[in-house]
């Protein structure tokens, strides 16, 4: 049975460790420790010397005592996005805040905690099942890094559950795939007060060009956004070199390409307007453009065991559990590119990445009994 003070005691332990990306050494010598006092034979892969971190992922293999039944992953990551450091949790009732000088860290120690209580609850009541692959990954908030450099020799399961989700009462089976854009606009420096009509203001031609970008919300299926915008050196210059960086999301990829495409036309026509002749020769100011695909979008068929399992879990528990389409994406778009089948459970996270994140942990009770039920389900059908 699912025990309600054990998981918010849990919650609080662990939002109180420290473990931005990439330092998530003292999180991940916590959670080796407990996975194995659970009864876990824990390995953590080499992704930390890939990515830059302390550590790599954790994997913990817990035996099953159904031989038939299929095996289940169960994931969520360790990290937490700025600022996250020095944690103080308020607690009121069920309801557990940030206290507004950082975030609260439920993205994704909510998912941690919960998978943490299914382990030992399952264990306490003795609930047949099959063998159970936990993952705690690295450096999902910067690029979903850690899933992308997971050792996938280490995991036997091929179905089960990402906990990393705002949206409680739902599985999210769809999720966009994610342009990752850098444009670089060149322009002339000049004297700002003495010669200004010698130089191209690069941040004029950046501004022209935004302008003229659609941004926001395209349509149901895409979004765009230019988050990030530095250049210049003084304010006597006029400036040479501006620098954006932005996203295009989603869940079409002709409509990703589209949006993408038109984002940089924009820039590339507002910079061919921009040109100064200076002793005889043409000088015109430039685009640079760099595009990166971050991650593929997530499409996982409703007809798939994993959803219908969630779903009759969810049935004999009397909830109420809806699939849909997210705009963020997780470690769940990276894993079904790699060939497993995974869905992505709401943990109970709320106003995530801000300071005023919280949680109700009656939210994180429900998806704990959720994952019970379905892994006892499955241990019921393989006798």
């Amino acid at each position: 049975m699912i025990d309600k003070m054990r998981l918010k005691e849990r919650v609080l332990e662990l939002v109180r460790i420290d473990s931005l990306s990439r330092r998530e050494g003292t999180i991940a010598a916590r959670l080796k420790e407990t996975l194995e006092s659970l009864g876990g034979t824990v390995f953590m892969d080499d992704a930390g010397s890939a990515v830059g971190g302390e550590v790599g992922n954790l994997v913990a293999h817990f035996d099953g005592e159904t031989a038939g039944a299929e095996p289940m992953l169960l994931s969520a990551h360790m990290d937490t996005v700025a600022p996250g450091e020095g944690v103080v949790p308020v607690v009121e009732g069920d309801i557990i805040r940030s206290d507004g000088r950082t975030v609260l860290g439920g993205d994704d120690k909510s998912g941690i905690a919960i998978i943490l209580e299914v382990i030992e609850a399952l264990a306490e009541d003795g609930v047949p099942h099959g063998d159970i692959d936990v993952i705690f990954t690295i450096c999902e908030e910067v690029g979903l890094l850690g899933a992308k450099h997971l050792d996938l020799g280490l995991v036997r399961a091929k179905t089960g559950l990402v906990l990393d989700s705002d949206s409680v009462g739902f599985l999210i089976t769809k999720a966009p795939a994610v342009n990752h854009l850098e444009f670089e606009i060149r322009g002339l420096e000049a004297h700002a007060g003495i010669c200004p009509e010698r130089g191209i203001s690069a941040i004029q031609v950046a501004a022209r060009g935004i302008a003229a970008m659609p941004l926001g919300r395209i349509d149901d299926e895409t979004t765009a956004n230019l988050g990030l915008v530095s250049g210049g050196t003084a304010v006597n210059i006029v400036p040479n070199r501006v620098m954006l960086k932005g996203e295009v999301r989603s869940h079409d990829e002709e409509k990703l390409e589209r949006q993408t495409r038109t984002m940089e036309a924009c820039l590339r026509r507002a910079a061919a307007g921009a040109a100064v002749k200076l002793n005889g020769r043409v000088q015109e100011a430039r685009v640079e453009a760099r595009i990166v695909r971050e991650y593929d979008r997530m499409d996982v068929p409703l007809e798939t065991a994993i959803v219908r399992r969630v779903h009759e879990a969810a049935r004999n528990l009397g909830f109420a559990v809806d699939t849909v389409a997210k705009g963020g994406g997780c470690d769940a778009n990276v894993l079904n590119k790699r060939g497993l089948q995974v869905a992505n459970l709401a943990s109970g996270m709320r106003d995530i990445h801000t300071v005023h994140e919280w949680l109700d942990v009656n939210d994180l009770v429900s998806a704990a009994r959720i994952i019970h039920e379905v892994l006892r389900l499955e241990g019921d059908r393989a006798h």
